[in-house]
């Protein structure tokens, strides 16, 4: 078997969220097959932790402390990176969030928060990144979207639509971006063990209802996520662009 198809060694890797929950799952693993990951998050003092951390196992790795949904941060953040690297092979778009409420609830102020965190923090960086990905010759660009983008779920409606527009933006990179090569996919998890899910696991009864919906009858882990986002951004895929996977233990399978 060729092993480099199965590698990122020399590849260079930007993760948005990388300190937690699935982000942190990527970064761990895209370092442990090789390569060379820029963080960016929120919380400076857990990202230089974590940093630190990770130079002392031996790996290359940078980041940058930053709010991607607040505009023009797109644009610092490839300034920043462009101090370190002339092009970028993964651009990996997880940061996230989300408020749950009945749709006539929210006000205007969330329904900012929420899209320019989910879906406005992702295309403004993706369009930054444009020219180093296409220097690269070999880019990739995952989506980390949610089952909430393809059916409803009770994560609220802002969640889904937002989630729902990472996909359709996936579709149209992949088809205008390949002749640049540049490869662009998204993954959908349904629930799983982060903080951002922690309040709705944490309650019993809203629990006893995932796990009714599920086939496999337990949540995920982030590092069954991180797989996905690994296999998508390495040479072993290099014929799939244009796809999401679904990582959510059978649920979107499951009719009546």
């Amino acid at each position: 078997m060729n092993q480099s198809l199965w590698s990122l060694s020399g590849q260079r890797a930007l993760v948005t969220g990388g300190t937690k929950g699935i982000g942190e799952a990527i970064v761990r693993q895209f370092l442990d097959l090789g390569a060379a990951v820029f963080i960016i998050a929120r919380d400076n003092d857990l990202l230089q932790q974590q940093l630190t951390d990770y130079r002392q196992q031996g790996h290359t790795v940078d980041g940058l402390a930053a709010d991607v949904s607040q505009p023009g941060v797109a644009a610092q953040v490839i300034e920043a990176l462009q101090t370190s690297w002339n092009t970028l092979d993964i651009l990996v778009n997880n940061a996230g969030t989300n408020i749950r409420k009945p749709t006539a609830e929210y006000s205007p102020a969330e329904y900012d928060h929420v899209l320019n965190t989910n879906q406005r923090s992702a295309y403004e960086l993706t369009q930054a990144a444009y020219p180093l990905l296409k220097a690269s010759g070999n880019a990739k660009v995952i989506m980390v979207s949610s089952v909430s983008g393809l059916t409803h779920t009770s994560s609220g409606s802002l969640y889904g639509m937002s989630k729902a527009a990472l996909l359709q933006l996936t579709r149209n990179l992949a088809v205008e971006w390949a002749a640049d090569g540049i490869r662009v996919n998204a993954v959908a998890p349904w629930y799983i063990r982060t903080p951002l899910a922690s309040p709705v696991l944490t309650n019993p009864e809203k629990l006893g209802g995932i796990l009714k919906r599920t086939p496999m009858n337990r949540v995920g882990e982030p590092e069954e996520v991180a797989s996905v986002v690994s296999f998508l951004s390495m040479p072993a895929s290099g014929y799939v662009t244009g796809q999401t996977i679904a990582v959510d233990g059978g649920l979107l399978a499951w009719g009546y």
